[in-house]
């Protein structure tokens, strides 16, 4: 069984940066393809970007060229670098690995 543990999240100003892990532990197989999603308030689960085990990510066109996924295959972990966050952003982000998903973290963009 996989567990996602996610940290990271937290409140941040406009224009600011945060930076989010997943660690992924258990029978991890490196080729599945491992993903952040977001719910803000009011709003269904959507995704935000995904990566294969090569490295091919994939963007929602809502964060593409603020955000960047990456992955470490050896350390079994994935991580979002948000950048240039907008007020808009403010969602649990969830980690995703197939069917498991992570317990969710807060992100709070507002001044």
């Amino acid at each position: 069984q996989v567990q996602l543990v996610e940290s990271g999240g937290g409140l941040v100003q406009p224009g600011g940066s945060l930076r989010l892990s997943c660690a992924a532990s258990g029978s991890v197989f490196s080729h599945i393809v491992m993903g952040w999603y977001r719910q803000g308030p009011g709003k269904q689960r959507e995704l935000v970007a995904t990566i294969s085990r090569g490295g091919i990510t994939n963007y929602s066109d809502s964060v593409k060229g603020r955000f960047t996924i990456s992955r470490d295959n050896a350390k079994n972990t994935v991580h979002l670098q948000m950048d240039s966050l907008k007020p808009e952003d403010t969602a649990v982000y969830y980690c995703n690995y197939g069917r498991i998903w992570g317990q969710g973290t807060q992100v709070t963009v507002s001044s």
